[in-house]
């Protein structure tokens, strides 16, 4: 097994590898900058484009980090937090699963990523341990000076 030669390269590794094992519709790898949250990179490629970026305090990740919502919500309609952002950019998602990336110094970079448009089961949260494996994976690849690509031009999300 040859190590990848790079962030971009880990990450699309891990993110096709947890779309194949514990499915959901999309996994992205974002990064928060300054008032934005910018997709990295998501698999399937070709659901959300690098460079989508929402507003910070209107994504599900922000209300993660914040502890208002779960790392997983296999039904987002029954968090409060995230039934409130089931418009504009949120609308149509329905089970979510996120963990925080964190720097060296551990500051929030960003975050690794799920969503599923139809609820999932409750037993979908148990896929969060290995969720979060990865994500401390890729922030430890960080730390060990793989560095993350800068933001791809930034395209607004639709319906943001």
């Amino acid at each position: 097994m040859a190590p990848w030669r790079d962030f971009t390269a880990a990450t699309g590794g891990a993110l096709e590898f947890l779309h194949g094992r514990l499915g959901w519709d999309v996994w992205s790898v974002t990064r928060v900058q300054d008032d934005r949250q910018i997709v990295l990179q998501a698999h399937p490629a070709d659901l959300v484009r690098p460079g989508t970026w929402l507003p910070w305090a209107d994504s599900f990740c922000r209300q993660m980090i914040a502890g208002e919502g779960p790392r997983a919500a296999t039904v987002t309609a029954a968090v409060p937090a995230y039934a409130a952002r089931a418009t504009g950019p949120g609308a149509g998602v329905a089970a979510y699963i996120g963990v925080p990336l964190v720097t060296a110094r551990g500051e929030l970079f960003g975050t690794l990523c799920g969503v599923a448009y139809r609820a999932r089961p409750r037993s979908a949260a148990r896929d969060l341990p290995l969720v979060e494996l990865v994500a401390r994976m890729l922030s430890t690849l960080m730390a060990a000076g793989l560095e993350p690509p800068d933001p791809p031009a930034l395209v607004p999300a639709a319906g943001g």
